[in-house]
Order: structure tokens, then C-alpha cells, then sequence
């Protein structure tokens, strides 16, 4: 891809959203970042995790995937938005590509396990593990769908409190959010002074938080506005 004509020096040329579990590419977060970066002559590009199939979804093939879109960009410098689970699948993936230089990381599932387990309940954890899939509903899809049991084990390869990573990285995390804690986001960036964190008064999704990420996001970019 040519970089595009008129972005400053220090902007990023190439910026990939990261779904989280059960959504899609065409997320309304998705859509919503694409239609602020087009302007700038910046393409979103947004790996859709629920292929080949979103039952045997795994953090492993997400790391995977996005190594595979980012392989024709041949090194070139590389944002990444990582949506809940998307945000764990960014922060590991920039910690094995040095192409990814900086990180933006929204309402992240940093503690991938906990979070399945508070967002389930304990009987449906229960249930995942005895029947070893679990029908979940696929905001993507619109209905519900069956993920095995595979993802919530490959999580437990994948900590982030002890993966160091010095990239610049950006948070945003509603503080109404009932999927992931602020109190174990807030932990997460208070020692690491290359984290940016705002708590903001929104809940998981950050809808309507939308104008004020992108205010932020832009300037973490290198973007004007």
C-alpha cells in the first residue's frame, strides 16, 4: 500500500482494528474509526477472527491472523485498535512484530480468563468445560453461535502483566463496565509509564465515548484531528 500524501512525519501509515470475541469486522466501532481515518488516506484494516469458524476460535489464531495481514505491509510502521479481546490479541502481537509501534487498546481484556468468567457466570463456565463448546450469542452474526472450550484453555498462555512491551500505548476503559474491571485496568497502566489511561463514564461497548477516543487517538496517530 503507498503511504498516503499529506500525513505528517510522525504519523502512523497503516492502522488495523482488532475485534473482540464474539463481534466482527464491521463492528459499529469498526465502521465508526474507519470513517474518521478515511480522510486522512488511511485504510482500516480489520481481520475478521470469526473465520474459518468462530467455534474454534483461539487467541493463538487471532496472533496468527493478524501476522498474516500485516506480512504484505513488509515492515512498515503499524497502529493496532484492539477491542476487549482484540486489545490481549494486539498487546501479544506487538510484543513478537516490531513493525507494531504503538497500540491503541480499548475496554481490554488484559485478564482474558477472569473476564470470560465474570462476563459467563460460574454454571456456564461450568457447562463450557463439561460439554467442551458453549452457545453464545454472536453480536456479529446477530444469533447465537458455539465456541469451544480450546479458547478459554489458549488463554491462560497469554499474560500481559508479565509480557513487558515498551511501545507507546493508548487505554481507554469505561468505568461502568461490567466485562472488564477498571480496578485490574487501572493496575495494569499505574506501572507502566508508557501507558496512557482514561477512565471514562461509559460502559464495555464505549459508544459513547466514540468523539472522544478519536479525539486522542488521532493525536496518538500523528493525525490532525
Amino acid at each position: 500500500m503507498p503511504v498516503p500524501s499529506g500525513l505528517p512525519a510522525d504519523a502512523v501509515k497503516h492502522v488495523f482494528y482488532l475485534h473482540g470475541f464474539a463481534s466482527g469486522a464491521t463492528s459499529t466501532k469498526a465502521r465508526w474509526l474507519a470513517g474518521r481515518l478515511e480522510p486522512h488516506g488511511v485504510e482500516l484494516l480489520c481481520p475478521d477472527f470469526n473465520l474459518p469458524d468462530f467455534s474454534t476460535l483461539t487467541v493463538a489464531r487471532m496472533i496468527a491472523d493478524v501476522d498474516r495481514w500485516m506480512a504484505p505491509l513488509g515492515g512498515e510502521r503499524i497502529a493496532l485498535f484492539g477491542s476487549s479481546l482484540g486489545a490481549l490479541v494486539a498487546y501479544h502481537a506487538a510484543a513478537a512484530n516490531a513493525a507494531i509501534d504503538r497500540l491503541i487498546l480499548l475496554a481490554p481484556a488484559l485478564d482474558i480468563a477472569p473476564s470470560l468468567r465474570r462476563g459467563l457466570g460460574g454454571p456456564r463456565m461450568d457447562e463450557w468445560q463439561r460439554d467442551g463448546s458453549l452457545e453464545v450469542f454472536h453480536f456479529g452474526h446477530n444469533e447465537p453461535r458455539r465456541v469451544n472450550y480450546a479458547l478459554f484453555e489458549d488463554c491462560g498462555r497469554y499474560d500481559p502483566f508479565s509480557t513487558p512491551l515498551e511501545i507507546p500505548i493508548l487505554i481507554f476503559q469505561g468505568r461502568r463496565d461490567e466485562a472488564v474491571s477498571p480496578e485490574m485496568v487501572e493496575g495494569f497502566a499505574s506501572t507502566r509509564p508508557n501507558v496512557e489511561l482514561h477512565l471514562v463514564d461509559d460502559d464495555h461497548q464505549l459508544i459513547a465515548s466514540l468523539p472522544y477516543i478519536w479525539e486522542h487517538s488521532a493525536r496518538f496517530l500523528g493525525l490532525k484531528g
